[in-house]
């Protein structure tokens, strides 16, 4: 019946799957749980071998890096069930009949499901912010493929794009791609807690390698302004001939602007800001 796959990097992926494990065996239910390191040399793997020894759970190590997106794929060939849930590896069920509130929504009769994506409401460190801030007021909006079941021959058929092998934007393209195929997805409220909090500067380098990315998908007509906001923004400034005003803004004052981002207070109209203004850079460097 049911294919759980966990892509992971360099993460402790045990207390996941036994929580996976405990609920999907209540259940009575056929499944497999598939986890894959993406090659992160980690010594949390030896840990993670551990899982091997439960049934039905593999975990399993990449030779080379694949990325996110091609990392799930694989993991979806693997897969010996209907239906596949996806979650990252840094997630956490929010409530102890997870799985059985996507097996209750299977008779919606709808193909792709969201559960959805929370933060704990505690304050983290300060130089956690920014990564908490953007996670409780952007990603709990977003559609996300972090907690995401969906039958597996539309995953089959319409996959990640494994072009995309850096951090950034497979999940936009790969959604666009169902919804331009007229697939339903449905939102229910099954989430789960998004627990790997980045330090604001790591999550700033992560943002500047998904705009380079960005850049790539919308040189190659993989992305458009219905997809993306900053693209939006980004050909309203071109119509208008700012760019080259908006690079120069943005380099003018684009350590003011980190500062703030670095702060005890971050700002993500700033955050926005800094997107825009760094994505009309890498564009104008291409």
């Amino acid at each position: 019946m049911l294919s759980i796959l966990i892509p992971v990097y360099n993460y402790d992926v045990s207390k996941l799957v036994l929580e996976l494990k405990h609920q999907a065996d209540n259940l009575g239910i056929k499944h497999e749980i598939l986890c894959q390191d993406d090659a992160s040399k980690s010594t949390i793997n030896t840990k993670n071998q551990e899982v091997n020894s439960f049934p039905y759970v593999s975990f399993f190590i990449n030779e080379f890096n694949l990325g996110r997106g091609k990392n799930i794929n694989s993991l979806a060939q693997k897969a010996k069930y209907d239906w596949l849930l996806i979650l990252d590896c840094d997630t956490f069920p929010a409530q102890n009949n997870f799985i059985q509130n996507y097996v209750n929504a299977l008779s919606k009769n709808i193909n792709i499901i969201f559960g959805g994506i929370i933060y704990e409401e505690k304050k983290p460190p300060k130089e956690q912010l920014l990564r908490w801030i953007y996670g409780q007021k952007r990603e709990t909006a977003s559609l996300l493929s972090s907690n995401l079941l969906i039958r597996k021959d539309i995953f089959i058929e319409y996959p990640f794009d494994e072009s995309i092998t850096k951090y950034g934007y497979e999940d936009v393209i790969f959604f666009s791609s169902l919804k331009k195929n007229h697939f339903e997805i449905l939102q229910i409220q099954n989430p789960t807690f998004h627990l790997n909090l980045e330090t604001s500067e790591q999550f700033l380098s992560k943002t500047n390698t998904a705009l380079e990315n960005l850049v790539l998908l919308y040189n190659s007509n993989k992305i458009s302004k219905t997809d993306s906001k900053i693209i939006k923004a980004f050909e309203v400034l071109k119509s208008l001939k700012l760019i080259t005003f908006t690079r120069f803004v943005f380099n003018k004052n684009k350590e003011r602007i980190e500062r703030n981002l670095l702060s005890e207070n971050p700002s993500l109209f700033y955050f926005d800001l800094y997107k825009l203004g760094y994505f009309c850079v890498l564009y104008s460097a291409r």
